[in-house]
């Protein structure tokens, strides 16, 4: 299904998070907040499926999600790590337009995916947190993001499950390395599976056992597709 910009708010009768965005309990200790606050920005670098599972917990609640600029968005993908297809909004390829397509759909939904085209100037990077902190909208950036609150970097991945030359791809172990400004400023690593051999996603390490996303709630909603934006 497809809309226009100018129909989308006619349509939508978005539901807000409040305070904070949940995220998953396995991803808790990414975040200073445990949660994603709108209007502030998470940078995320190296791993589109970390952008996705950030929004897996709040899509699943109700709240919609909307995806600008990601080009080729493995859907399937997306779905597996818990995000609702029918909380979805896609804008593929706003090209150099992204700014006013952010802009109009923070008003929209409470969680944004961004991946920018070229780099992102001083004055846009202070006015789309502004508005998104007034319409209560949380935003995760693929890639650096001037005075990003919050910075998310893949700095290690490894498959589990294939052996010398043969074998099934099971689970993907990944180390972030998180950063930022003010209560993020401390840097820190954390390993995660994502996801495990389950299909679900915690921590890594028998210390950790964090509740993912159960195999069967992943595919719930997998047969509804996400709405295009044109």
């Amino acid at each position: 299904m497809e809309t226009t910009l100018s129909a989308l708010a006619a349509q939508l009768r978005p539901s807000r998070p409040g305070p904070l965005v949940p995220v998953l309990p396995a991803l808790h200790d990414l975040l200073p907040e445990r949660g994603l606050r709108p209007g502030t920005v998470v940078s995320v670098g190296g791993d589109t499926s970390l952008m996705l599972a950030l929004a897996a917990a709040a899509t699943t609640a109700g709240t919609w999600c909307a995806a600008v600029g990601l080009q080729g968005l493995g859907l399937v993908a997306a779905a597996e790590l818990g995000v609702a297809l029918d909380r979805l909004l896609l804008a593929e390829n706003p090209g150099e337009r992204w700014p006013e397509v952010a802009t109009a759909l923070a008003d929209a939904v409470g969680i944004m995916l961004l991946r920018p085209t070229g780099t992102v100037a001083g004055p846009l990077a202070a006015r789309l947190p502004a508005v998104a902190r007034r319409t209560g909208c949380a935003l995760v950036v693929a890639g650096p993001w001037p005075g990003a609150q919050v910075r998310l970097d893949v700095v290690d991945r490894s498959w589990v499950g294939v052996g010398q030359g043969r074998g099934r791809l099971r689970a993907r172990r990944i180390t972030v390395a998180s950063g930022g400004r003010g209560a993020a400023a401390v840097g820190r690593q954390t390993q995660l599976w994502l996801p495990d051999a389950d299909g679900a996603i915690r921590r890594a390490g028998p210390a950790h056992r964090a509740a993912g996303v159960p195999a069967q709630a992943r595919y719930a909603a997998a047969e509804r597709g996400p709405l295009a934006v044109v």
